[in-house]
């Protein structure tokens, strides 16, 4: 169904100029979309299409969480008195304008003739070459603006990597303090004396668990996300996932407020804690703020000034602002510049050269190793899990399998809220699975059991001994772990921060019954859990 709202100028009659192309995930009025924009001249173009919900089997609540942030967007856009020519995904496939950007757009610019279009640069270079593939065919030119919303150009990354053996994103995250003059002291030196605080950020709950936890900033769904909730679970039945937890919000005000939630209510124990797991605990003191963030529906700038602004009041600590201002002024702006530098190449990396599928309880978390089931249970109610969830719980077993790196990044877009390719692949093909071989990360991150039960109590109430490597009640991460570096062996023996591991991995060598005990455990685990055709 195309909706067409808000009409203060006749631009149809008059011939429209630029046609402003809005993604999903482009939804800030402050975007270089609108430099020039002109209401007699210029209209926004916005469409749902089936295509970007199920190239991955999305789960239920990304796609209802985009969709309502579009629509309510779009109002926006409309009690602003701007045009929008905006398409709708409808209860049946066949009342769609079109399945794909390329077939909506043909027809609408065959109609509206406009002279150009316009667009900011897509945050996933599929999306990017489609648009293209698109314009080219129509003959009409596409302007494709630089993203005015990140810290650091593409230029301006591609200028500080140029010339580097190697890019380590501590020195990048360095590079941007003293550029934004954020958390630095006058003579040029970091604030407290050190660039980074995170051997302060890596504590345990212990037994007693979270001594206080403040209730999670949630949102009530209006008539408008309602709507999409009803269509989602219409048309999309048989994705993953549930939508009983629409928590999420959809426009800038409640995006604005989730922020001064997390500043006054959270921050100040999210350093400390950061990294730390707890039974039926989501969010803890995590910000959840990344979806809004990669939806544009907030600023990096005012996430990280609003942080600062706590630590100088004395509402936070250094080592908790600190914290939060290296994931988006450091680690965020660093994996968007290592993406657009090395793709399209970078999605076919493959360094270990693993082949496996993603096993089924990723889909459906129905598995009796308490941490997965766990990481799952999150990800299934509220599309998101934290990052060590997703780093040394999902993602190291996935690498401890040979799931392909390609494969686990898909699962990923597929199943958290947050994720768009830009960010997602460097992540996860990258940093959780080693496929890029050390561009992104130095080494593989990967443990034994013995590191999730450092960080949470999930072991004491597992069926699994997270300290045996052999048997049928050893640890699937313990086991596979010893099985993972001893095939990986001739791949990581050189690697410096590996070494380490690899002297205890020749010492399990030497014992050929303990090596091959490993082995035959390891089997056993990758027949249970490989998907059956």
């Amino acid at each position: 169904m195309s909706s067409r709202l808000g009409r203060p100028h006749s631009t149809e009659s008059a011939g429209v100029r630029n046609l402003i192309l809005v993604l999903g995930d482009q939804l800030d009025t402050q975007s270089a979309a609108f430099d020039g924009f002109d209401k007699s001249k210029d209209l926004v173009w916005m469409a749902e299409v089936a295509e970007e919900n199920t190239h991955v089997w999305c789960h239920k609540l990304r796609i209802a969480y985009f969709l309502a942030a579009m629509r309510h967007f779009r109002k926006h856009l409309v009690l602003r008195n701007i045009e929008v020519r905006y398409h709708e995904l409808t209860a049946e496939p066949a009342d769609d304008r079109g399945s794909s950007f390329s077939e909506v757009l043909e027809l609408d610019v065959k109609e509206l003739a406009p002279a150009r279009l316009v667009v900011v640069e897509p945050g996933d270079w599929r999306v990017r070459e489609t648009l293209k593939a698109a314009a080219d065919s129509l003959g009409i030119e596409l302007e494709i603006r630089p993203d005015s919303h990140f810290f650091c150009s593409v230029d301006e990354f591609q200028g500080w990597a140029d010339g580097k053996k190697s890019l380590v994103m501590e020195f990048f995250y360095r590079w941007m303090r003293k550029k934004h003059d954020v958390l630095m002291e006058p003579d040029g030196k970091p604030v407290g004396g050190q660039w980074n605080l995170d051997h302060d950020n890596r504590e345990s709950f212990g037994k007693s668990g979270p001594s206080e936890s403040h209730a999670p900033k949630t949102f009530k769904s209006d008539e408008m996300t309602q709507d999409v909730i009803n269509l989602v679970e219409q048309r999309f039945a048989d994705h993953p996932g549930s939508l009983e937890n629409f928590l999420l919000p959809v426009t800038r005000r409640q995006s604005l407020s989730m922020l001064r939630h997390f500043i006054e209510y959270t921050l100040p124990n999210f350093g400390r804690f950061e990294d730390a797991m707890w039974t039926d605990e989501a969010f803890l003191y995590h910000s959840r703020l990344s979806a809004p963030l990669n939806l544009k529906l907030l600023d990096p700038r005012e996430c990280v000034t609003a942080a600062v602004i706590a630590y100088r009041n004395g509402a936070a600590s250094l080592n908790s602002v600190e914290g939060f201002v290296r994931q988006i002024l450091g680690w965020r702006e660093f994996v968007r510049g290592i993406y657009w530098r090395e793709m399209p190449d970078y999605a076919d990396l493959n360094f270990l050269e693993h082949s496996g599928d993603v096993p089924s309880f990723f889909w459906d978390g129905d598995t009796d190793m308490e941490c997965v089931r766990q990481s799952m249970q999150h990800v299934i109610n509220h599309g998101y899990s934290h990052h060590i969830h997703r780093l040394m719980v999902l993602g190291n077993l996935a690498q401890l399998l040979g799931v392909h790196p390609v494969k686990f990044h898909e699962w990923h877009m597929a199943m958290y809220v947050d994720a768009v390719d830009w960010v997602s692949l460097p992540n996860t093909l990258g940093m959780s699975q080693f496929g890029d071989g050390g561009i992104v990360g130095t080494k593989p991150y990967c443990s034994t059991g013995n590191y999730i039960n450092k960080m949470s109590p999930f072991c004491k109430n597992c069926r699994f001994d997270y300290r045996k490597r052999t048997g049928d009640d050893a640890c699937p991460f313990t086991t596979l772990y010893w099985d993972f570096l001893d095939r990986q062996y001739d791949q990581l023996k050189d690697n410096q921060r590996m070494t380490f591991a690899m002297k205890n991995l020749e010492k399990r060598r030497a014992d050929s019954a303990e090596i091959d005990g490993i082995r035959e455990r390891a089997n056993e685990i990758q027949d249970k859990f490989t998907p059956s055709e």
